[in-house]
């Protein structure tokens, strides 16, 4: 197992000075778990643009409440598990992730229409072996619709089957705004310790290898690599879902969660940190965080919006100091 991980990380090494983009501020940390706090900073950043709610969440959230509208049959016709209801959540899902991951593919890497501005690693995905048929993009696509769609689709089916029967407690919009409000923003702090806890979990080696090490084989990511990975590591990755059994919550809240969850890996292993609209507009795209992670593997478990990669001593900031310190690292071992 050793020598895998090994192997691995040579090849990441090689990419260190490959003359990608880097962001010159490295990764920045927004200022949520900071003392003293900075209330100023902090409101420039949950309402800023970018920042915590635009563009992104917001986005998700609309997408969350035009599903919510027009294709979630009211919560009484949920009560008993029936293929119509399930399959249509199926279908709408696999159309959701399909056209959102596709969009990010065709732009940046069928047009590539900003060529490799703000690409993180200057190299395009090439044919290799060890994905099926030698293809990248078809590997991923087949991992992704075959197996991150059916998982996500039984994780919202029995969440909201389980809502609709009274098993779990949730609460309505209209008596409890400010609650449910609140939920929406943690939201996101808890997908990230969630993320941080499974993802370390599957690089203990013998889960890397039998699962996680699929997915690292995007060693140079696209936008379908984000749900490309085994179906033990899907179940484990939705099933942040099943905070909705505990904490009182709301069915709409529960597709936000899920939506933010499909949409997210898609924009994170886009392999760019902003596309680029009209030659002016810049809309924030793939964060080098995890992007430092695809390079070196054993850094950046989770992502920015929590501190725990410091806590843990997981954290690499992208400097070139860092970069120098993980590469020798990677050498000597």
């Amino acid at each position: 197992m050793a020598d895998l991980i090994q192997a691995d990380n040579l090849v990441q090494a090689d990419k260190v000075y490959t003359g990608g983009w880097a962001p010159p501020e490295g990764v920045v940390s927004p200022p949520l778990f900071v003392w003293p706090p900075r209330p100023r900073a902090l409101l420039k950043w949950l309402f800023g643009l970018p920042g915590y709610f635009f563009p992104w969440n917001v986005f998700y959230v609309g997408t969350a409440l035009l599903v919510w509208t027009f294709f979630i049959p009211e919560m009484a016709g949920m009560k008993t598990l029936e293929f119509d209801w399930i399959a249509r959540l199926f279908a709408v899902n696999a159309v959701l992730v399909f056209v959102f991951t596709s969009a990010w593919h065709l732009r940046l890497y069928v047009q590539r229409a900003q060529d490799i501005t703000f690409k993180y690693n200057k190299r395009w995905p090439k044919a290799n072996s060890t994905f099926l048929f030698g293809n990248q993009h078809i590997d991923n696509i087949i991992w992704t619709m075959l197996s991150a769609v059916p998982v996500m689709t039984a994780y919202l089916a029995i969440t909201l089957w389980a809502m609709a029967n009274g098993l779990v407690p949730y609460v309505e919009w209209a008596d409890h705004p400010i609650y449910l409000g609140l939920v929406m923003l943690a939201t996101q702090v808890f997908r990230d310790v969630h993320f941080y806890c499974i993802h370390r979990l599957i690089h203990w080696p013998p889960l890397y290898r039998w699962v996680h090490s699929l997915h690292h084989k995007n060693a140079n990511p696209g936008p379908w690599s984000g749900l490309a990975m085994h179906p033990v590591e899907h179940v484990l990755y939705f099933s942040s879902l099943l905070i909705h059994f505990v904490v009182p919550s709301n069915p709409l809240l529960v597709l936000y969660h899920l939506v933010a969850s499909a949409f997210g890996p898609a924009r994170d292993h886009c392999g760019f940190s902003s596309v680029v609209m009209d030659g002016k507009a810049r809309i924030p795209a793939a964060s080098y965080m995890h992007y430092l992670h695809h390079r070196y593997f054993e850094v950046n478990y989770g992502d920015s919006i929590t501190p725990i990669d410091r806590w843990f001593g997981t954290w690499h900031d992208g400097s070139r100091d860092a970069h120098e310190a993980m590469k020798q690292r990677i050498l000597k071992n």
